[in-house]
């Protein structure tokens, strides 16, 4: 706990690289620097008091408590839900709170005194083992004797009703690798939000009407200031977030004067090596293949 409160943030990040959700990151890092600072290095036991920390909601306090301390708690997610609704032949909406509040009162009364952990952990692993979201392994179930969805339905698997989803949306965007005597410009996204934190190449959405190329050179001049740099087109990349994917057009900028041009305080010179030590996204180190693969199809723009 103290090696972690004391580390860096970009450190906890490069750490962290590559498994997504990155304010989960942010926050165990914050929680961590007030677990030192205020209890002595010591994780807090009780639900009230880990719900204080950065980043921990009900469900997270409710887990760590029951199977770090074992108190005689409920901790409710995903796995759990779907399990009690096709135990008990819930048919209402189990997203809404006056269903997930009538299935947490049920399991509840069923948690066993002295056991709580053990009862998340089997609920948990149940759903994702066994009580699946599709096609649900009931032959296998080790409690499906007492399942009335097994007992009344011909599919269990239709519990509980799931809402029709959207289309996941999907943007385009164009980034620029702008070079100076072999270093990348790259900058320092904001501590909070999507990605927060992360290191990457100026850029951003590509707006309606805008071509590519257009949106690269006014993200340049609005994040950078840069004008007038000649820019050519690498390639694609493709990335996939968890609501909503994209397509990033990569372009490459050469600047040739001796000294850099002045650049934001977020904004950094960097080696790609020096930058490969960096925090990154998964999309932005895909950027940054395209770019260091050469490739006789790339031609040259002209500045903007």
């Amino acid at each position: 706990m103290e090696a972690l409160g004391k580390a860096p943030i970009s450190r906890v990040l490069k750490t962290w690289e590559g498994a997504g959700y990155y304010a989960r990151a942010r926050h165990l890092h914050a929680a961590a620097r007030e677990i030192v600072r205020s209890r002595g290095g010591h994780l807090p036991n009780e639900v009230e008091e880990l719900e204080r920390l950065p980043g921990i909601g009900p469900y997270i306090a409710r887990a760590v408590a029951s199977l770090a301390f074992d108190r005689p708690v409920l901790a409710l997610e995903a796995n759990g839900v779907r399990v009690a609704a096709r135990w008990w032949l819930e048919r209402g909406d189990t997203t809404t709170p006056r269903v997930r509040e009538r299935l947490r009162r049920r399991l509840l009364g069923e948690l066993p005194a002295g056991r709580a952990g053990a009862y998340n952990e089997a609920l948990m692993e149940l759903g994702e083992t066994i009580c699946s979201p599709v096609l649900p392994r009931c032959s296998v179930c080790p409690v499906a004797r007492g399942c009335l969805a097994r007992a009344r339905l011909a599919d269990p698997g239709e519990l509980p009703r799931r809402r029709r989803r959207g289309p996941r949306p999907h943007f385009v965007a164009a980034v620029a690798v702008i070079e100076h005597q072999g270093r990348w410009l790259v900058q320092r996204r904001a501590p909070s939000g999507l990605l927060g934190g992360l290191w990457e190449f100026p850029g951003g959405t590509v707006e309606p009407g805008e071509t590519p190329e257009a949106a690269c050179r006014r993200e340049l001049v609005e994040e950078t200031g840069l004008t007038g740099v000649a820019l050519t087109p690498v390639g694609e990349v493709r990335h996939s977030y968890s609501h909503f994917s994209v397509t990033i057009h990569v372009f490459h900028g050469r600047i040739d004067r001796a000294r850099p041009p002045r650049i934001p305080p977020a904004a950094r010179w960097r080696t790609p090596v020096e930058f490969d030590r960096l925090p990154r996204p998964k999309a932005t180190e895909k950027a940054e293949r395209l770019v260091s693969a050469p490739s006789p199809r790339r031609r040259r723009a002209s500045p903007g």
